[in-house]
C-alpha cells in the first residue's frame, strides 16, 4: 500500500478494531489468497440495502420504478468509482505486480469493489449502525441532491422506448475505435438505425458511457 490506511479510516469517520480486516479489504485478489472479495459481496448488499431503505423514505409516493432507477444511478460502478476518488482510495490500495503495471489503482471496477469491501469490513468490524453512519455520510450529497423527475430512464432505454411505440427497428451500437492505454480508455460508438439513413457517434470512458452518449444524440435528432 502507498499510504497509511488510519488516514482512509479517519476520512471516513470510522475506527477499526480489526486492523488485518480493514487491510483486507484494501487488497486486490491480484495481491494474494486472503484478499477483498468476499468483503465486496457483502459491502455491496450493505449499500444497496440502506441507499434502498433511504430512498424509500424520502420518496414516499415514488413508485418501484422509480425508486430502482434512483438507486441505480446511486449505487452503479461509476458512481462508487467517483466516491472512492474523492477519498483517494486508490492511494491505500495492495494490487499485484501486474494490476499496478496496468495502472489498476486508477480503474473503475477496482475502486468501486474496493469501496464495497471497505463498507463490507465496516460492518463486520463495527455492527450494523456504525456501516450505516458511514455510507449515509459517505452518499448525504448524492442523496440530497437526487430528485425523482432527476431518475427518468436513460438514454438507451428511452431510444428503445420511443422506437418500439412506433414499431420501428432498433438501433445498432457499433465499437467505431478504442483508444488510450488500458486503465485509461476512450470508446467511440456508433448508433445505427437500420429503417433510417441517420447516425450517431458517442465517446465514453467505457463502452457503456459510449453508448449512452449515441443514444442521447439519436435521441436529439429523432425528435426534431
Amino acid at each position: 500500500m502507498n499510504a497509511e490506511p488510519r488516514r482512509l479510516a479517519l476520512m471516513l469517520g470510522y475506527s477499526f478494531q480489526c486492523v488485518a480486516l480493514f487491510e483486507q479489504a484494501l487488497t486486490h485478489r491480484s495481491a494474494g489468497a486472503l484478499n477483498n472479495e468476499r468483503l465486496e459481496f457483502l459491502g455491496d448488499a450493505l449499500i444497496g440495502f440502506l441507499i434502498a431503505e433511504v430512498l424509500l423514505e424520502k420518496f414516499p409516493d415514488a413508485n418501484e420504478g422509480t425508486l430502482s432507477r434512483m438507486r441505480a444511478s446511486l449505487v452503479k460502478r461509476e458512481s462508487l468509482a467517483e466516491l472512492a476518488r474523492e477519498l483517494k482510495l486508490g492511494d491505500y490500495l495492495r494490487l499485484g505486480a501486474g494490476e499496478l503495471r496496468t495502472g489498476g489503482h486508477a480503474r473503475d471496477s477496482i475502486l468501486a469493489d474496493a469501496l464495497e469491501a471497505v463498507l463490507g469490513a465496516i460492518y463486520l468490524d463495527g455492527g450494523f449502525i456504525a456501516a450505516r453512519h458511514v455510507v449515509l455520510a459517505l452518499f448525504a450529497h448524492r442523496l440530497n441532491a437526487i430528485s425523482a423527475t432527476q431518475s427518468e430512464k436513460d438514454p438507451k432505454t428511452q431510444l428503445q422506448e420511443w422506437l418500439q411505440s412506433r414499431r420501428r427497428a432498433l438501433p445498432e451500437y457499433i465499437v467505431v475505435a478504442v483508444n488510450g492505454d488500458q486503465h485509461n480508455q476512450l470508446f467511440t460508438v456508433r448508433c445505427q438505425l437500420s429503417d433510417a439513413l441517420i447516425s450517431s457517434i458517442g465517446t465514453g470512458s467505457s463502452r457503456r458511457r459510449a453508448e449512452q452518449s449515441a443514444a442521447e444524440l439519436m435521441l436529439e435528432q429523432i425528435k426534431i
